[in-house]
């Protein structure tokens, strides 16, 4: 399905669809670590207009797990923490990945509902649809966030 926003560069980077109650979302790469990098970027397009979020401030993420999709979701479930605890949203994801490893590094600024165009509030990434995979030479990841 493809009835959501999507993030351009040279190709499509990421995008979103409906799923229920709920919104699913999808990280492209020619890396795994492009991959993740963009799935964080389509969570951050489901709360706010991520081009309006200047780059003023960085936080690293570190997590692990047992397995590549359960990665994606603690990725994804760090950057939410940081973002309710220190009220920032992000708009630029770097990512390295070894093993069962991600250190990663986003980049944002506070919250400004008005600025940001403020969506919804994603509650958390969870393992419904959880997918990592690789398709047509590229990598895809994917999986629905509780809103």
């Amino acid at each position: 399905m493809n009835g959501g926003r999507k993030g351009y560069l040279l190709t499509v980077q990421y995008e979103t669809f409906e799923h229920e109650a709920d919104i699913g979302i999808r990280g492209f790469g020619t890396t795994l670590e492009e991959a993740f990098a963009n799935a964080a970027a389509a969570l951050y397009s489901v709360m706010v207009d991520i081009t309006r979020v200047d780059r003023k401030e960085f936080r690293g993420v570190n997590v692990s797990a047992d397995d590549q999709e359960q990665l994606l979701v603690e990725w994804l479930n760090a950057l939410l923490a940081v973002s309710d605890i220190e009220r920032l949203v992000f708009s630029r994801f770097e990512v390295r990945i070894e093993g069962n490893r991600l250190a990663g590094t986003a980049w944002g600024e506070h919250l400004d509902r008005t600025r940001h165009h403020a969506h919804v509030e994603v509650k958390g990434a969870t393992y419904h649809m959880l997918s990592v995979r690789q398709e047509d030479g590229r990598y895809v990841v994917q999986c629905v966030v509780d809103v």
